[in-house]
Protein backbone atom coordinates (compact mmCIF):
# COMPACT_ATOMS: atom_id res chain seq x y z
CA UNK A 1 0.00 0.00 0.00
CA UNK A 2 0.97 3.53 -0.06
CA UNK A 3 1.94 5.68 2.65
CA UNK A 4 0.29 7.41 4.96
CA UNK A 5 1.44 10.86 3.15
CA UNK A 6 0.18 9.87 -0.19
CA UNK A 7 -3.36 8.11 1.19
CA UNK A 8 -3.81 11.40 3.29
CA UNK A 9 -3.59 13.30 -0.06
CA UNK A 10 -5.88 10.76 -1.89
CA UNK A 11 -7.96 11.03 1.35
CA UNK A 12 -8.41 14.61 0.55
CA UNK A 13 -8.88 14.30 -3.01
CA UNK A 14 -11.82 11.64 -2.76
CA UNK A 15 -13.45 14.56 -0.29
CA UNK A 16 -13.19 17.10 -3.32
CA UNK A 17 -14.37 14.81 -5.87
CA UNK A 18 -17.38 13.86 -3.75
CA UNK A 19 -18.25 17.80 -2.88
CA UNK A 20 -17.86 18.11 -6.63
CA UNK A 21 -19.81 15.39 -8.26
CA UNK A 22 -22.55 15.84 -5.39
CA UNK A 23 -22.63 19.86 -5.34
CA UNK A 24 -21.42 20.57 -8.71
CA UNK A 25 -22.64 18.36 -11.01
CA UNK A 26 -26.12 17.04 -8.47
CA UNK A 27 -24.74 13.31 -8.82
CA UNK A 28 -26.66 10.95 -6.38
CA UNK A 29 -24.63 11.05 -2.71
CA UNK A 30 -25.09 7.08 -2.50
CA UNK A 31 -23.44 6.40 -5.94
CA UNK A 32 -20.75 8.70 -5.00
CA UNK A 33 -20.10 7.23 -2.27
CA UNK A 34 -20.00 4.35 -3.45
CA UNK A 35 -17.68 5.26 -6.62
CA UNK A 36 -15.31 6.96 -4.41
CA UNK A 37 -14.84 4.42 -1.88
CA UNK A 38 -13.95 1.63 -4.87
CA UNK A 39 -11.40 4.12 -6.60
CA UNK A 40 -10.02 5.60 -2.86
CA UNK A 41 -9.29 1.49 -1.89
CA UNK A 42 -7.54 0.83 -5.15
CA UNK A 43 -5.60 4.11 -5.04
CA UNK A 44 -3.67 3.40 -1.51
CA UNK A 45 -3.30 0.13 -3.23
CA UNK A 46 -5.83 -2.39 -1.43
CA UNK A 47 -6.11 -5.58 -3.11
CA UNK A 48 -9.28 -5.61 -5.14
CA UNK A 49 -11.02 -8.33 -3.36
CA UNK A 50 -10.52 -6.22 -0.45
CA UNK A 51 -11.89 -2.99 -1.16
CA UNK A 52 -15.02 -5.25 -2.31
CA UNK A 53 -15.75 -7.21 0.81
CA UNK A 54 -14.61 -3.71 3.10
CA UNK A 55 -17.28 -2.02 0.82
CA UNK A 56 -19.71 -4.95 2.00
CA UNK A 57 -18.93 -5.36 5.82
CA UNK A 58 -19.00 -1.70 5.81
CA UNK A 59 -22.52 -1.26 4.53
CA UNK A 60 -23.80 -3.85 6.01
CA UNK A 61 -22.57 -3.41 9.47
CA UNK A 62 -23.48 -0.19 9.64
CA UNK A 63 -27.34 -0.79 8.54
CA UNK A 64 -27.16 -3.51 11.13
CA UNK A 65 -27.09 -1.27 13.47
CA UNK A 66 -28.86 1.58 12.25
CA UNK A 67 -31.21 0.38 9.66
CA UNK A 68 -34.21 -0.13 11.65
CA UNK A 69 -33.97 2.59 13.82
CA UNK A 70 -33.63 5.48 10.99
CA UNK A 71 -36.96 3.61 9.23
CA UNK A 72 -39.18 3.88 12.65
CA UNK A 73 -37.96 7.75 13.30
CA UNK A 74 -38.97 8.15 10.06
CA UNK A 75 -42.48 6.60 10.63
CA UNK A 76 -43.08 7.92 13.67
CA UNK A 77 -42.36 11.60 11.93
CA UNK A 78 -44.41 10.74 9.49
CA UNK A 79 -47.66 9.87 11.82
CA UNK A 80 -46.82 12.86 14.01
CA UNK A 81 -47.16 15.22 10.75
CA UNK A 82 -50.06 13.60 9.35
CA UNK A 83 -52.14 13.60 12.78
CA UNK A 84 -51.73 16.92 13.65
CA UNK A 85 -49.57 16.36 16.70
CA UNK A 86 -46.89 18.91 15.03
CA UNK A 87 -49.66 21.87 15.39
CA UNK A 88 -50.98 20.29 18.65
CA UNK A 89 -47.58 20.92 20.19
CA UNK A 90 -46.94 24.54 19.17
CA UNK A 91 -50.63 25.22 20.25
CA UNK A 92 -49.18 24.35 23.69
CA UNK A 93 -46.20 26.25 23.59
CA UNK A 94 -48.02 29.34 22.69
CA UNK A 95 -50.22 29.17 25.71
CA UNK A 96 -47.54 28.87 27.58
CA UNK A 97 -45.37 31.82 25.70
CA UNK A 98 -48.08 34.24 24.76
CA UNK A 99 -48.57 35.17 20.96
CA UNK A 100 -47.03 38.30 21.65
CA UNK A 101 -43.72 36.63 22.09
CA UNK A 102 -44.54 34.53 19.13
CA UNK A 103 -40.70 34.45 17.54
CA UNK A 104 -40.06 32.80 20.99
CA UNK A 105 -42.94 30.75 20.64
CA UNK A 106 -41.84 29.21 16.88
CA UNK A 107 -38.36 29.04 17.92
CA UNK A 108 -39.25 26.59 20.47
CA UNK A 109 -41.98 24.94 18.07
CA UNK A 110 -39.31 24.08 15.68
CA UNK A 111 -36.61 22.59 18.68
CA UNK A 112 -38.99 20.35 19.40
CA UNK A 113 -40.95 19.20 16.33
CA UNK A 114 -37.79 18.75 14.69
CA UNK A 115 -36.46 15.68 16.81
CA UNK A 116 -38.49 13.94 14.97
CA UNK A 117 -39.32 15.59 12.19
CA UNK A 118 -37.01 17.03 9.03
CA UNK A 119 -36.39 20.15 9.32
CA UNK A 120 -38.08 20.58 5.63
CA UNK A 121 -41.15 18.66 6.80
CA UNK A 122 -41.63 20.80 9.86
CA UNK A 123 -41.08 24.30 8.18
CA UNK A 124 -43.76 23.24 5.79
CA UNK A 125 -46.21 22.20 8.40
CA UNK A 126 -45.83 24.98 10.55
CA UNK A 127 -45.58 27.62 7.89
CA UNK A 128 -49.10 28.51 7.53
CA UNK A 129 -49.19 28.73 11.56
CA UNK A 130 -46.24 31.00 11.50
CA UNK A 131 -47.78 33.27 8.83
CA UNK A 132 -51.01 33.47 10.51
CA UNK A 133 -48.85 34.81 13.57
CA UNK A 134 -46.46 37.04 11.67
CA UNK A 135 -50.08 39.25 10.59
CA UNK A 136 -51.43 38.85 14.16
CA UNK A 137 -48.88 39.77 15.96
CA UNK A 138 -47.46 42.91 13.23
CA UNK A 139 -43.61 40.60 12.98
CA UNK A 140 -42.31 40.81 9.58
CA UNK A 141 -42.00 37.22 8.25
CA UNK A 142 -38.13 37.59 7.41
CA UNK A 143 -38.14 37.44 11.40
CA UNK A 144 -40.15 34.62 11.61
CA UNK A 145 -39.31 32.52 9.01
CA UNK A 146 -35.61 32.82 10.53
CA UNK A 147 -36.92 32.11 13.97
CA UNK A 148 -38.62 29.04 12.47
CA UNK A 149 -36.06 27.69 10.70
CA UNK A 150 -33.28 27.90 12.63
CA UNK A 151 -35.53 26.01 15.91
CA UNK A 152 -35.62 23.39 13.78
CA UNK A 153 -32.47 23.04 12.00
CA UNK A 154 -30.45 23.03 15.16
CA UNK A 155 -32.22 19.85 16.61
CA UNK A 156 -32.33 18.69 12.99
CA UNK A 157 -28.95 18.12 12.97
CA UNK A 158 -27.69 17.47 16.58
CA UNK A 159 -30.50 15.45 18.16
CA UNK A 160 -31.34 11.72 17.30
CA UNK A 161 -33.91 10.11 16.51
CA UNK A 162 -33.11 12.46 13.35
CA UNK A 163 -31.65 10.35 11.04
CA UNK A 164 -28.16 12.24 10.22
CA UNK A 165 -27.22 12.07 13.96
CA UNK A 166 -28.19 8.97 14.79
CA UNK A 167 -26.16 7.90 12.19
CA UNK A 168 -23.15 9.56 12.92
CA UNK A 169 -23.59 8.24 16.32
CA UNK A 170 -23.78 4.74 14.98
CA UNK A 171 -20.56 5.03 12.68
CA UNK A 172 -18.37 6.41 15.59
CA UNK A 173 -19.78 4.09 17.89
CA UNK A 174 -21.00 7.00 20.27
CA UNK A 175 -23.55 6.35 23.29
CA UNK A 176 -26.68 7.59 21.58
CA UNK A 177 -28.16 8.55 25.32
CA UNK A 178 -25.05 10.56 25.72
CA UNK A 179 -25.45 12.11 21.76
CA UNK A 180 -29.16 12.91 22.95
CA UNK A 181 -28.44 14.91 26.28
CA UNK A 182 -25.46 16.79 24.91
CA UNK A 183 -27.37 17.08 21.49
CA UNK A 184 -30.30 18.79 23.61
CA UNK A 185 -27.77 20.86 25.47
CA UNK A 186 -25.97 22.42 22.52
CA UNK A 187 -28.83 22.90 20.50
CA UNK A 188 -30.40 25.41 23.24
CA UNK A 189 -28.01 28.30 22.42
CA UNK A 190 -27.91 27.51 18.69
CA UNK A 191 -31.52 27.61 18.88
CA UNK A 192 -31.58 30.97 20.86
CA UNK A 193 -28.56 32.57 18.79
CA UNK A 194 -31.00 31.92 15.63
CA UNK A 195 -33.94 33.32 17.37
CA UNK A 196 -31.59 36.58 18.51
CA UNK A 197 -30.15 36.68 15.02
CA UNK A 198 -34.31 36.99 13.70
CA UNK A 199 -35.11 39.98 15.82
CA UNK A 200 -32.11 41.63 16.18
CA UNK A 201 -31.30 41.43 12.71
CA UNK A 202 -33.77 40.48 10.13
CA UNK A 203 -36.25 42.38 11.73
CA UNK A 204 -35.04 45.01 8.96
CA UNK A 205 -36.57 43.48 6.22
CA UNK A 206 -39.83 44.46 5.79
CA UNK A 207 -41.88 40.93 4.65
CA UNK A 208 -45.37 41.20 4.51
CA UNK A 209 -47.06 37.53 5.15
CA UNK A 210 -49.66 36.31 2.26
CA UNK A 211 -51.96 34.52 4.73
CA UNK A 212 -55.09 32.71 3.16
CA UNK A 213 -56.52 31.49 6.74
CA UNK A 214 -56.44 33.31 10.39
CA UNK A 215 -54.59 31.13 12.97
CA UNK A 216 -58.10 30.66 14.15
CA UNK A 217 -59.39 29.02 10.94
CA UNK A 218 -55.72 27.09 10.71
CA UNK A 219 -56.96 25.65 13.89
CA UNK A 220 -60.33 24.77 13.42
CA UNK A 221 -59.48 23.76 9.50
CA UNK A 222 -57.51 20.90 11.37
CA UNK A 223 -60.70 19.96 13.76
CA UNK A 224 -60.10 18.56 16.97
CA UNK A 225 -56.24 18.50 17.21
CA UNK A 226 -54.56 15.48 19.39
CA UNK A 227 -54.10 15.80 23.32
CA UNK A 228 -51.07 17.80 24.06
CA UNK A 229 -49.61 15.13 25.88
CA UNK A 230 -50.17 12.52 23.73
CA UNK A 231 -48.49 14.50 20.86
CA UNK A 232 -45.55 14.96 22.82
CA UNK A 233 -45.03 11.80 24.07
CA UNK A 234 -43.78 9.55 20.73
CA UNK A 235 -40.74 12.25 21.14
CA UNK A 236 -40.04 12.33 25.16
CA UNK A 237 -40.76 8.44 25.82
CA UNK A 238 -37.53 7.32 23.31
CA UNK A 239 -35.35 9.71 24.70
CA UNK A 240 -36.00 8.58 28.04
CA UNK A 241 -35.67 4.97 27.49
CA UNK A 242 -32.41 5.17 25.87
CA UNK A 243 -31.30 8.16 28.53
CA UNK A 244 -31.89 5.69 31.05
CA UNK A 245 -30.15 2.63 29.30
CA UNK A 246 -27.05 4.94 29.22
CA UNK A 247 -27.54 5.76 33.04
CA UNK A 248 -27.99 1.76 33.79
CA UNK A 249 -24.91 1.22 31.47
CA UNK A 250 -22.59 3.62 33.38
CA UNK A 251 -19.26 2.25 35.09
CA UNK A 252 -20.98 2.71 38.57
CA UNK A 253 -23.54 0.46 37.78
CA UNK A 254 -26.62 2.45 39.70
CA UNK A 255 -29.27 -0.10 38.74
CA UNK A 256 -26.88 -2.66 39.74
CA UNK A 257 -26.39 -5.62 37.30
CA UNK A 258 -29.77 -7.47 37.87
CA UNK A 259 -32.40 -8.19 35.92
CA UNK A 260 -33.58 -4.49 36.14
CA UNK A 261 -30.46 -3.66 34.28
CA UNK A 262 -30.90 -6.13 31.65
CA UNK A 263 -34.65 -4.91 31.26
CA UNK A 264 -33.38 -0.79 30.69
CA UNK A 265 -30.88 -2.13 28.51
CA UNK A 266 -33.76 -4.01 26.50
CA UNK A 267 -36.52 -1.35 26.36
CA UNK A 268 -33.12 1.50 26.27
CA UNK A 269 -32.01 0.13 23.16
CA UNK A 270 -32.71 2.62 20.30
CA UNK A 271 -34.79 -0.04 17.95
CA UNK A 272 -36.28 -0.56 20.83
CA UNK A 273 -37.09 2.60 21.95
CA UNK A 274 -37.93 3.70 18.70
CA UNK A 275 -40.18 1.08 18.00
CA UNK A 276 -42.29 2.07 20.99
CA UNK A 277 -42.17 6.07 20.07
CA UNK A 278 -43.65 4.53 16.87
CA UNK A 279 -47.04 2.60 18.59
CA UNK A 280 -47.22 6.19 21.09
CA UNK A 281 -47.59 7.93 17.87
CA UNK A 282 -50.41 5.28 16.73
CA UNK A 283 -52.74 6.38 19.55
CA UNK A 284 -52.68 10.05 17.99
CA UNK A 285 -54.61 8.74 15.47
CA UNK A 286 -58.09 9.22 14.85
CA UNK A 287 -60.24 5.51 14.88
CA UNK A 288 -61.57 6.26 11.61
CA UNK A 289 -57.78 6.62 10.07
CA UNK A 290 -56.18 3.96 11.54
CA UNK A 291 -55.64 1.50 8.92
CA UNK A 292 -54.73 4.41 6.35
CA UNK A 293 -52.22 5.05 9.14
CA UNK A 294 -50.60 1.30 9.13
CA UNK A 295 -50.93 0.84 5.39
CA UNK A 296 -50.39 4.14 3.94
CA UNK A 297 -48.71 6.47 6.31
CA UNK A 298 -46.18 3.68 6.88
CA UNK A 299 -45.25 3.14 3.75
CA UNK A 300 -44.60 6.81 3.23
CA UNK A 301 -42.47 6.99 6.48
CA UNK A 302 -40.45 3.90 4.97
CA UNK A 303 -40.21 5.41 1.24
CA UNK A 304 -38.67 8.21 2.62
CA UNK A 305 -36.34 6.62 4.88
CA UNK A 306 -35.04 4.41 1.86
CA UNK A 307 -32.70 7.44 0.81
CA UNK A 308 -30.90 8.46 4.17
CA UNK A 309 -30.86 4.34 4.56
CA UNK A 310 -28.61 4.01 1.12
CA UNK A 311 -26.58 7.15 2.07
CA UNK A 312 -26.02 5.98 5.43
CA UNK A 313 -24.69 2.51 4.22
CA UNK A 314 -22.28 4.19 1.91
CA UNK A 315 -20.99 6.49 4.20
CA UNK A 316 -20.15 3.64 6.22
CA UNK A 317 -18.87 1.81 3.20
CA UNK A 318 -16.20 4.32 2.65
CA UNK A 319 -15.66 5.10 6.45
CA UNK A 320 -14.23 0.95 6.16
CA UNK A 321 -11.89 1.96 3.37
CA UNK A 322 -10.46 5.00 5.19
CA UNK A 323 -10.10 2.56 8.32
CA UNK A 324 -7.74 -0.24 6.76
CA UNK A 325 -5.57 2.26 5.16
CA UNK A 326 -2.49 4.04 6.20
CA UNK A 327 -3.75 6.95 7.37
CA UNK A 328 -5.20 5.87 11.15
CA UNK A 329 -1.18 4.92 11.69
CA UNK A 330 -0.01 8.18 9.92
CA UNK A 331 -2.40 10.08 12.12
CA UNK A 332 -1.47 8.00 15.35
CA UNK A 333 2.39 8.20 14.69
CA UNK A 334 2.85 11.86 13.23
CA UNK A 335 -0.90 14.32 13.73
CA UNK A 336 -1.78 13.16 17.56
CA UNK A 337 0.70 15.58 18.76
CA UNK A 338 -1.31 18.85 17.04
CA UNK A 339 -4.24 19.52 19.30
CA UNK A 340 -6.85 19.82 16.45
CA UNK A 341 -9.53 18.49 18.90
CA UNK A 342 -12.63 19.18 18.68
CA UNK A 343 -12.64 21.58 15.72
CA UNK A 344 -11.50 19.05 12.90
CA UNK A 345 -14.76 17.38 12.26
CA UNK A 346 -16.72 20.91 12.55
CA UNK A 347 -14.62 21.95 10.24
CA UNK A 348 -14.64 19.07 7.66
CA UNK A 349 -18.38 19.20 7.98
CA UNK A 350 -18.78 23.03 7.60
CA UNK A 351 -16.38 22.52 4.44
CA UNK A 352 -19.06 19.56 3.12
CA UNK A 353 -21.94 21.30 3.68
CA UNK A 354 -21.33 24.33 2.55
CA UNK A 355 -19.78 22.80 -0.78
CA UNK A 356 -22.74 20.06 -1.65
CA UNK A 357 -25.70 21.54 0.56
CA UNK A 358 -26.88 18.46 2.29
CA UNK A 359 -26.70 18.47 5.89
CA UNK A 360 -26.98 14.70 5.90
CA UNK A 361 -24.75 14.04 3.59
CA UNK A 362 -22.54 16.40 5.59
CA UNK A 363 -22.61 14.15 8.58
CA UNK A 364 -22.39 10.84 7.18
CA UNK A 365 -18.95 11.34 4.66
CA UNK A 366 -17.50 13.16 8.16
CA UNK A 367 -18.71 10.59 10.29
CA UNK A 368 -17.02 8.16 8.02
CA UNK A 369 -13.87 10.19 7.80
CA UNK A 370 -13.54 10.38 11.16
CA UNK A 371 -14.63 6.89 12.80
CA UNK A 372 -10.77 5.42 11.96
CA UNK A 373 -9.61 8.59 14.12
CA UNK A 374 -11.26 9.15 16.75
CA UNK A 375 -8.82 7.13 19.06
CA UNK A 376 -5.58 8.40 16.98
CA UNK A 377 -7.12 12.25 17.86
CA UNK A 378 -8.16 11.62 21.32
CA UNK A 379 -11.42 12.27 20.55
CA UNK A 380 -14.90 11.49 22.43
CA UNK A 381 -17.36 9.95 20.23
CA UNK A 382 -20.45 11.76 21.86
CA UNK A 383 -19.06 14.87 21.62
CA UNK A 384 -17.64 14.35 17.85
CA UNK A 385 -20.74 13.12 16.76
CA UNK A 386 -22.45 16.52 17.95
CA UNK A 387 -19.58 18.65 16.42
CA UNK A 388 -20.25 17.44 13.07
CA UNK A 389 -23.67 18.22 13.00
CA UNK A 390 -22.80 22.16 14.32
CA UNK A 391 -21.18 22.34 11.23
CA UNK A 392 -23.64 20.68 9.28
CA UNK A 393 -25.23 24.04 9.70
CA UNK A 394 -22.74 25.96 7.96
CA UNK A 395 -24.06 28.06 6.09
CA UNK A 396 -27.46 26.58 4.08
CA UNK A 397 -27.96 28.45 0.87
CA UNK A 398 -28.77 28.02 -2.97
CA UNK A 399 -27.24 24.47 -3.00
CA UNK A 400 -29.30 23.54 -0.32
CA UNK A 401 -33.22 22.36 -0.56
CA UNK A 402 -34.38 23.51 3.11
CA UNK A 403 -32.83 27.11 1.85
CA UNK A 404 -35.85 27.36 -0.55
CA UNK A 405 -38.17 25.50 1.57
CA UNK A 406 -37.42 28.43 4.03
CA UNK A 407 -37.33 31.53 1.23
CA UNK A 408 -40.13 29.96 -0.91
CA UNK A 409 -42.57 29.47 1.64
CA UNK A 410 -42.09 32.41 3.41
CA UNK A 411 -41.96 35.14 0.61
CA UNK A 412 -38.96 35.52 1.16
CA UNK A 413 -36.72 37.07 -2.18
CA UNK A 414 -33.86 35.46 -2.48
CA UNK A 415 -31.65 38.35 -2.24
CA UNK A 416 -33.29 38.86 1.01
CA UNK A 417 -33.10 35.59 2.61
CA UNK A 418 -29.38 35.23 1.62
CA UNK A 419 -29.21 38.13 4.24
CA UNK A 420 -31.56 37.15 6.71
CA UNK A 421 -31.88 33.59 6.93
CA UNK A 422 -27.59 32.08 5.64
CA UNK A 423 -25.64 34.36 7.43
CA UNK A 424 -28.30 33.00 10.68
CA UNK A 425 -27.08 29.67 9.73
CA UNK A 426 -23.64 30.70 10.12
CA UNK A 427 -23.81 32.16 13.21
CA UNK A 428 -25.96 29.73 14.44
CA UNK A 429 -23.46 26.64 13.36
CA UNK A 430 -20.96 28.64 15.38
CA UNK A 431 -22.13 28.82 17.96
CA UNK A 432 -23.21 25.54 18.62
CA UNK A 433 -19.73 24.78 18.02
CA UNK A 434 -19.02 27.19 20.33
CA UNK A 435 -21.28 25.22 23.03
CA UNK A 436 -19.68 21.72 21.63
CA UNK A 437 -16.29 23.08 22.77
CA UNK A 438 -17.41 24.36 26.28
CA UNK A 439 -19.22 21.08 26.94
CA UNK A 440 -15.62 19.51 25.53
CA UNK A 441 -13.75 20.78 28.90
CA UNK A 442 -15.91 19.40 31.19
CA UNK A 443 -17.11 16.12 29.23
CA UNK A 444 -14.59 12.98 28.45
Amino acid sequence: MVSGVVSLFLLLLAVIVIIVLTGRFKMNAFLVLIGVSFLFGLAIGLPALDVITGIKNGFGGTLTSIGIVIVAGTIMGTILEKTGAALSMTQAILKLVGKSRAPLAMNIAGYIVSIPVFCDSGYVILNPLNKALAKESGTSMAVMAVALSTGLYATHTMVPPTPGPIAAASALGADLGKVILLGLVAAVPASLAGLLWATKFAKKYEIEPEIHESYSEIVKKFGKLPNTFLSFLPIVLPIVLILLKSVAEFPSKPFGNGDFRIFLSFIGDPVTALIGGVLCSLLLVQKGELGNAISGWMGEGIKASAIILVITGAGGSFGQIIKVSPITDFIKTNMAGMQLGIFLPFVISAALKTAQGSSTVAIVTTAGIMAPLLQSLGLDPALTTIAIGAGSMVVSHANDSYFWVVSQFSGMPVNTAYRAYTSATAVEGVVAFAAVFVLSLFVH
